[in-house]
Order: C-alpha cells, then sequence, then structure tokens
C-alpha cells in the first residue's frame, strides 16, 4: 500500500511540473534559471519592492543549487510567486516595519528568500515546510500551493509564516541573545530530537510549551514562544492557556512566564512591544484572507 501511495504521489508531482511549465510558458516567464533569463515586470517589482528599500532577494526561479537532490523538487509556478511575495512583504517585513520601523527590518529581517513549488516529503511521512541557513537564508517550499492555502490565516501561518517568523527570532538573538533566565522555567523539559516522538507530540502544553517543537532546546523554545504569540489572536492563545492548566495550571504558569520574558526582551533591547506586532501581522493576514489585499498587482 505505501508503495502505491508514493507512485501516485510521484505522477501528482510530475503532472505539476509539467502543467507549471505549460502556464508559464504561456505567460513567456521561464520559471528555470539561466543565463539567457530575461527580466519580468515580476523581477522589477521584486527589485523596487524588496530590494531597493531592504536589501532582500527573492528567488523565485528554480536553480539547481537551491534544491535538495534526496528530494523531488519542483518550480515555483510564478503567478503564485507573486502572491506569495506580496504576502510575505504585507504580513511581515512591513507589520515590522510598521511597529518598529524601517531600520530595523533592514538590519535584521533575512536577506534571501528561496522559493520552491512542492513540500519536500521524507520516506517516514513527513514533510517539511522550509529551512534556514544561518539566520540568512530561508527556503519556502510549497510555493504551488499558495492559492488553496492563502484562504485561511490557519493555512498562511502553518505552511509559510511562522516560518519566517521563527526565523527571524533566531536572527534577532545572534544581535543580542535572549535572557538565559527563560531557559530556567523548564529546564528538564528538553528532550532534543526525541521532541518528535509519540509521547512528546503530545500534553506539550501542560508541560509549559507552546508546541511541540518548543520541547527541542531552549533557543528553539524562545522562537517558538515569540512566533507562536504574534500570529495568534487574543482568544486563540487564550484558548491554548486554558488547555495548558492541566490540573495545577503549572504548564500554563510557565508559557506565561516565557512570554513575560519575550516580552521584555524586545521592548528593553529593540523598544518593540510584541502586542503590537501581533495586533500588525493578524490585520494584514485578515486583509489577504479577506481578498482586501491585492496579491496579483505589480504596480
Amino acid at each position: 500500500m505505501r508503495k502505491n501511495i508514493f507512485v501516485l504521489s510521484l505522477l501528482a508531482v510530475v503532472a505539476m511540473v509539467f502543467t507549471a511549465c505549460s502556464e508559464d510558458e504561456l505567460s513567456g516567464e521561464s520559471v528555470i534559471k539561466n543565463p539567457a533569463t530575461a527580466q519580468t515586470p515580476f523581477d522589477n517589482w521584486l527589485h523596487r519592492n524588496f530590494v531597493m528599500p531592504y536589501n532582500i532577494q527573492i528567488q523565485w526561479r528554480y536553480e539547481d543549487n537551491e534544491s535538495d537532490m534526496a528530494y523531488y523538487d519542483v518550480p515555483a509556478d510564478s503567478a503564485q510567486s507573486v502572491e506569495l511575495a506580496r504576502i510575505i512583504k504585507y504580513t511581515c517585513v512591513e507589520a515590522y516595519t510598521k511597529v518598529a520601523g524601517i531600520d530595523f527590518t533592514r538590519k535584521y529581517f533575512p536577506k534571501l528568500f528561496s522559493f520552491l513549488g512542492e513540500f519536500e516529503y521524507s520516506n517516514n511521512g513527513s514533510m517539511k515546510l522550509g529551512t534556514a541557513e544561518g539566520g540568512k537564508k530561508i527556503r519556502l517550499l510549497g510555493v504551488n500551493h499558495v492559492d488553496e492555502l492563502k484562504k485561511s490565516r490557519a493555512g498562511l501561518d502553518q505552511y509559510y509564516l511562522k516560518t519566517i517568523h521563527h526565523e527571524f527570532v533566531h536572527i534577532v538573538n545572534q544581535t543580542k541573545d535572549y535572557p538565559r533566565d527563560f531557559d530556567k522555567i523548564t529546564p528538564n523539559g528538553y528532550v532534543n530530537d526525541a521532541w518528535s516522538s509519540a509521547e512528546r507530540r503530545e500534553g506539550y502544553l501542560q508541560r509549559g510549551f507552546i508546541t511541540d517543537y518548543s520541547q527541542k532546546e531552549s533557543r528553539e523554545d524562545f522562537a517558538e514562544m515569540v512566533s507562536t504569540y504574534i500570529v495568534s489572536t487574543p482568544e486563540k492563545w487564550e484558548a491554548m492557556m486554558k488547555q495548558a492548566e492541566g490540573t495545577d495550571k503549572s504548564g500554563r504558569e510557565a508559557i506565561e512566564k516565557k512570554l513575560a520574558i519575550c516580552k521584555l526582551y524586545y521592548k528593553e533591547n529593540f523598544g518593540i512591544d510584541l502586542d503590537k506586532v501581533r495586533d500588525a501581522v493578524i490585520e494584514r493576514e485578515n486583509d489577504v484572507v479577506n481578498g482586501a489585499y491585492d496579491l496579483r498587482s505589480l504596480n
């Protein structure tokens, strides 16, 4: 049965490659980078909106050296690349700029994004959403699913935006390390790679961790705390805290202590109010989901 599923998945990927390439050929845009590739209106838009103000590069065309040869990678569809670039600009880059100022965003935001069309699936059934290298480069996978996932904030956050926010926290931490008092709140709960075991995938809130991945190590816990908080509405956050209470409320108390440290860290070191970041992020994500923000315009 497993072999059949894999074969069907591979056939689907091959079909997507031909579909994506044929659509982009009709639009006159090549999704494969080569020396003769011409600049398109999208390339010019990226230069005006990412390179010039923020020195951020977005590689949306397929490049061999940006793909992982261990997986069946496919090019990103050009139309959905436009949409994702605009989503990143509006909900991430400009949300931070609104709250913290353009100098902060220009200095700390990741400088290179690489787009690939499909998520990467392992033989054990796991799916890779993206990767980050050295706090400077982020590979975003599954770009060819943007049209479907943009219909909900949950889809955008889970598959694209939370990854960006998480990695941004790591970059900021490289500039100014987070307080080590954070590590002392749940010191015995960090289990390295065992965070993905069946027993650790449940009950993590009651143990004082905001996500299952937070249990890997304290540095990841800090990044998960911040990134989860700023994409969660007050109602969603409170629902998680209710679940974290358990029988003795220790899980909620631990998470709230961690959040207090995160908020103070951003306020004291960068003058940033995480509540205002959350408000800006959620408002802008709602604009995307509700269709109030134009995802196709290249003006």
